[in-house]
């Protein structure tokens, strides 16, 4: 039983090793960039869109419509990043219906680099947002000893999102494997529907989370700032819920 798909070496060269995080990780990307050239090579704006056009729209004014649900005006402009995070995690997860597949975000490596991504895009969007000067002032509210507190909670938020969508994802493959040994033909079935739904869950709210952290970095006042942090405060007890 292996407790991560790094364990996994499909090839090695000296240092250099292709384990099951990084072909995984590249099958996702490939998927999802095909997927998205297939769907969007014949997009028209007729009464009859195809199928897979009404889904992909279906999908994006949802995305969008949580972005607005959070507080970030101009939604578009965060889709880019927001949503390929959640597509990302989401097909992650929901490809364990294959047998010999091993998700990628049960590998703390690529969680860590999932949570890098929203670490850097908070302070760009706020310094856009705010101005480098205004926003580096909101790190030392409400008054200037909070300055190292507040750093401190930037990191920490950061490590929580890494540690929490890998501890869930490698948590229930464990959970799987076990039950496979213990009774191979009714649990596992069971636990790969949960799984899948956790899966799903996971994905939303690493989603809503980014979100927040971004909405709290663009936040104009101390007011709205200290609202983004009780619903991001909210979103962690849904979740260990």
């Amino acid at each position: 039983m292996h407790i991560t798909p790094d364990e996994i070496i499909y090839w090695q060269y000296g240092f250099f090793k292709l384990n099951a995080t990084i072909v995984f990780t590249w099958l996702i990307m490939f998927i999802l960039v095909l997927g998205a050239y297939l769907i969007t090579r014949n997009l028209n704006d007729q009464l009859r869109p195809t199928r897979w056009q009404n889904g992909l729209e279906v999908l994006v004014v949802t995305i969008l419509q949580q972005i607005n649900d959070v507080g970030l005006r101009s939604p578009a402009k965060y889709i880019g990043l927001l949503g390929t995070l959640f597509l990302f995690i989401a097909m992650a997860n929901l490809l364990t219906i294959y047998p010999n597949y091993e998700p990628p975000t049960g590998s703390l490596s690529t969680t860590i680099a999932l949570s890098l991504c929203v670490f850097i895009s908070v302070p760009l969007y706020g310094i856009k947002s705010q101005g480098p000067i205004r926003y580096l002032q909101s790190y030392a509210q409400p008054n200037f000893f909070m300055l190292p507190f507040n750093i401190i909670g930037e990191l920490s938020r950061t490590l929580a999102l890494a540690v929490r969508l890998f501890g869930n994802m490698m948590s229930g493959a464990m959970i799987l494997a076990i039950l496979l040994v213990i009774s191979p033909f009714v649990f596992p079935i069971i636990m790969s529907l949960l799984g899948l739904l956790t899966g799903m869950v996971q994905a939303y709210i690493f989603f809503i989370l980014a979100a927040v952290y971004i909405a709290a970095a663009t936040a104009q006042d101390q007011q709205t700032i200290q609202k983004y942090t009780s619903i991001s405060i909210s979103a962690k007890e849904k979740n260990n819920g």
